[in-house]
């Protein structure tokens, strides 16, 4: 497994080059439990495509604000630093596999 979990200090490295979709979490949030082993298999199955990370919005305020994160799950997919798309809350795996697949 790939996944890598960033902070305020490391995302910004982590976003710059490529396709990247930004898991903003949290431990207590039951729907981001959920969405966790789907993103695991998007990553084993598509990691040659895209690169997950996961940001714990507790531990992180400054990322979450700037990125206007008010609801969670949040996915922010970007391509070279920049915001292609976003979703909130739970997302089957095919609804995720389809917004990737379009930005690959």
């Amino acid at each position: 497994m790939s996944i890598i979990h960033v902070t305020d200090e490391t995302i910004a490295s982590e976003i710059k080059k490529g396709l990247v979709l930004v898991d903003f979490w949290a431990p207590w949030c039951g729907p981001c439990k959920m969405i966790a082993p789907v993103l695991n298999d998007i990553d084993d199955e598509m990691r040659d495509q895209v690169k997950i990370v996961k940001l714990n919005v507790d531990e992180n305020a400054g990322t979450t604000r700037e990125y206007g994160v008010m609801g969670i799950p949040a996915l922010i997919l970007f391509k070279n630093g920049e915001i292609v798309d976003q979703v909130v809350g739970y997302q089957p795996k095919e609804v995720l596999t389809e917004l990737i697949a379009k930005h690959a």
